[in-house]
């Protein structure tokens, strides 16, 4: 009888973001198990070629250079990557912004609403209609799912964010579009889901925890007493694109220390 196996051997994965941080972590787990991968980054170049080469190589692994802030920006990388591998199989939405100072909302300006949600949200839309559109065309044995869908959110889009609502509410969308999902393309075979994590040790949240109150607070709101490392995300999200993960579709799995329990 043949075990069940985090083997992503055969699949194509596109993993938005995955230049640094939870993206690249997540490239190299992709690329541990077997999955052909591309990626996407903003102005990373030498980080994201680099990575790359070190994960198998245009063959294996490939970088392109692709802002992601539309629909149509996101409905371009699908097509790129159906170009290069010939297929998507999985669709990992891990890229995103979080302005670092706080803006209360009485006072954040239109400019960085709009910003926020375009790079959030509204290129998510595009990347999932033409990843979803792709997935049902594929050829697949029965007892294989068509496809599956991870997002990035965070404990901000399930508990809100004070002066940072513009963060919050797209991260809270990602959650109600995993809900929507899952349960919309079930009988299609494709498997929803969303991972949220709480503080993690990134570029983007450097800022932050390289200022000591600041880092302080932080670390007084996570019971397990530190921040999370990139590939701790990515062994979850790994998690959930295998058949180990075959019964679960439409949950929001909280990779945060326990933050979300007592915030």
């Amino acid at each position: 009888m043949a075990g069940v196996s985090l083997s992503l051997e055969g699949k194509v994965a596109l993993i938005t973001g995955g230049s640094r941080g939870i993206g690249a972590a997540t490239v190299r787990l992709f690329r541990d198990a077997g999955a052909r991968v591309l990626f996407n980054y903003r102005s990373a170049k030498d980080t994201a070629e680099e990575l790359a080469e070190e994960t198998g190589g245009r063959g294996l692994c490939l970088a392109i250079e692709q802002e992601l802030s539309t629909p149509a920006q996101g409905r371009s990388l699908v097509r790129r990557t159906v170009n290069a591998y010939g297929r998507i199989d999985v669709l990992v939405v891990n890229h995103g912004i979080w302005p670092s100072h706080d803006a209360p909302i009485a006072e954040m300006s239109e400019e960085q609403w709009r910003q926020t949600l375009a790079i959030n949200l509204d290129s998510v839309f595009g990347l999932t209609q033409a990843a979803v559109a792709q997935m049902k065309l594929q050829d697949r044995r029965p007892e294989d799912a068509a496809g599956y869908i991870v997002y990035v959110s965070s404990t901000a889009g399930q508990r809100g964010e004070a002066k940072h609502a513009d963060y919050a509410v797209s991260k809270g969308a990602l959650i109600s579009l995993t809900k929507s999902l899952s349960s919309e393309l079930a009988r299609d075979g494709i498997y929803v889901n969303c991972v949220a994590p709480g503080w993690v040790e990134t570029d983007m949240s450097a800022p932050a925890l390289a200022d000591p109150p600041t880092r302080d607070w932080i670390f007084s709101g996570i019971p397990l007493g530190r921040v999370g490392r990139p590939m701790e995300i990515a062994g979850p999200i790994l998690f959930l694109c295998t058949p180990y993960a075959g019964f679960m579709s439409g949950e929001i799995v909280n990779v945060n220390g326990g933050a979300v329990l007592v915030g």
